[in-house]
């Protein structure tokens, strides 16, 4: 067990002939005391001084693993995060993809049905001309007959008839 400043203040000794002087001795042993509350007095200063250190040290020490983990953490969501947007971008371009395909494929059907009504149109078109070349060749050879020239006579001369009608009665 140390000596505390009251043990050494306490302290006698046996005395001897011609012995140490007793004020000499005593002079050094306050002085002894002295040095020794010193450094007693600084040793339990420093000990509250690390007390106070190493529980700033725990403090900042489960800060610092409260720090490493509130960063994994935000990592591993990163990454989390970071996955499910390459996941949904597949999926948009798979749906963009898709649609794209469905337009293409309704453009084509689209256009297919529009050259086929226009192979349609052209071909009613050519069957309408014929047709109608039919009728005028056949109103112009109705006109080249000679039964006409006939028909026009035949007009004229009822024309000539009613006129005559018209001016006997007149």
């Amino acid at each position: 067990m140390p000596l505390t400043p009251l043990d050494i203040h306490n302290k006698e000794f046996t005395r001897g002939f011609r012995g140490y002087d007793e004020d000499e001795v005593n002079e050094f042993l306050d002085q002894v005391i002295k040095d020794y509350e010193t450094v007693i007095r600084e040793k339990k200063e420093l000990n509250e001084r690390v007390k106070l250190l190493e529980e700033r040290l725990g403090h900042f020490s489960n800060l610092e693993e409260t720090l490493n983990k509130s960063i994994l953490v935000a990592q591993e969501t990163a990454e989390e995060v970071r996955q499910n947007a390459k996941k949904e971008s597949r999926l948009i371009v798979k749906e963009a993809e898709k649609n794209a395909d469905r337009i293409i494929n309704d453009s084509l059907a689209k256009a297919r049905k529009i050259s086929m009504d226009n192979e349609e149109l052209k071909k009613q078109a050519a069957v309408y001309r014929t047709r109608f070349r039919m009728l005028v060749e056949a109103q112009l050879e109705m006109l080249n007959n000679e039964d006409w020239d006939g028909l026009v006579a035949r007009f004229d001369e009822e024309d000539e008839q009613q006129q005559e009608q018209i001016e006997e009665k007149a």
